[in-house]
C-alpha cells in the first residue's frame, strides 16, 4: 500500500512539473492560431485556426534570415566554445601547475560578470575589429559567456576520469594532445554535447549583445526580431504575430532536446559517482 501511494505521489508531482513547465509553451501556440477580439478571450484552443499569424512573421520581415543569423552564430558559438574548452578543461583538470586553481576560479568569475558591465568594453572591441553589424562579432562577444560555462564543467568531468588511462597512454609514448583527442574526447562526449546544448540555447537566446551589435533586420538574431515586432500602432502589439514567432523559434530547442535527451541524461550523471 505505501508502494503504491510513493508511486502516486510521485505521478501526480511528475504531471503537475510536466504542466507547470509546458503550459507557457502551449499557451502560446493556442495564441499563434488565434486572431482579431479571440486574443483577449481566454480559448483552451481556438475556435478557428489563424495560420496567417505564421505566414506575416516571415512576409512582413526577413524572419527567414534572422533565423539563418541566429543558427550560424548560436552552431558557430558551440564549435568554438568545445573546441576551445576541451584542451583548456584537460590542462586545469590533469595538468600540475602553479596557480591552477586560482585560474579556474578566474574563469569562473568571468562568467559571473553581468552583461550590461562589459558591454560597452564589448561594443568598442567589435567596432575596432570591422565586425559591428557582422555575425563573426556576435560570435566573439557570446564566447565571453559561454567559453567559461562550458570550461569549467568539462573540466568537472575530467578530473572524474580514472588516470590509468591517460598513464598508459602517455607510457605508449602519446602526447597530450594525442590524449585529449583519441582518448579523453570520446570518453566525455555525453557530457560536451550536454554543454554544447545548454551553450546553444544559450546563444540562440541572447538578446542584449545581439541588440547592441547589430543594426540592420538583415543581420539581427531572432530574441530581436521578435522584440522588435510592431502592430498598427506604438499602443497596439501584435500578439499572434508575436507569439507564432516565439513558436517557430522555440520548436527546433525543443527537438534538439528530444533528440539529444538520452545523451544529456547521459552527461548529467557522468563523473556523479566516483569508482
Amino acid at each position: 500500500m505505501r508502494v503504491r501511494l510513493e508511486r502516486a505521489g510521485f505521478a501526480v508531482a511528475v504531471i503537475a512539473i510536466a504542466l507547470f513547465a509546458g503550459f507557457p509553451f502551449y499557451w502560446a501556440l493556442v495564441t499563434s492560431l488565434q486572431s482579431g477580439s479571440a486574443l483577449y478571450s481566454v480559448q483552451y484552443w481556438p475556435e478557428a485556426l489563424a495560420w496567417e499569424n505564421y505566414a506575416a512573421v516571415f512576409a512582413e520581415q526577413p524572419f527567414g534570415r534572422n533565423l539563418l543569423n541566429s543558427a550560424l552564430v548560436a552552431t558557430a558559438v558551440v564549435a568554438l566554445s568545445l573546441a576551445l574548452s576541451v584542451f583548456a578543461a584537460y590542462a586545469l583538470a590533469r595538468v600540475q601547475f602553479r596557480g591552477r586553481a586560482a585560474l579556474l576560479f578566474t574563469v569562473l568569475g568571468v562568467s559571473m560578470f553581468p552583461q550590461i558591465a562589459v558591454l560597452s568594453g564589448l561594443f568598442e572591441l567589435i567596432t575596432a575589429l570591422g565586425l559591428y553589424n557582422r555575425w563573426p562579432g556576435l560570435v566573439l562577444a557570446y564566447l565571453i559567456f559561454t567559453l567559461p560555462f562550458t570550461i569549467w564543467v568539462l573540466t568537472m568531468f575530467m578530473r572524474e576520469l580514472p588516470r590509468e588511462i591517460e598513464e598508459a597512454a602517455l607510457v605508449d609514448g602519446a602526447s597530450p594532445r594525442i590524449v585529449v583527442i583519441r582518448i579523453f574526447l570520446p570518453l566525455v562526449r555525453p557530457a560536451m554535447i550536454t554543454t554544447g546544448l545548454l551553450a546553444f540555447i544559450a546563444a540562440w537566446n541572447e538578446f542584449l549583445f545581439a541588440l547592441t551589435l547589430t543594426l540592420t533586420d538583415q543581420s539581427r538574431t531572432v530574441p530581436v526580431a521578435i522584440a522588435l515586432i510592431t502592430g498598427a500602432s506604438q499602443y497596439e502589439l501584435p500578439w499572434g504575430r508575436i507569439m507564432a514567432a516565439s513558436v517557430i523559434v522555440t520548436a527546433p530547442l525543443i527537438l534538439l532536446v528530444l533528440i539529444f535527451q538520452r545523451r544529456i541524461v547521459s552527461g548529467l550523471t557522468l563523473g556523479g559517482v566516483k569508482g
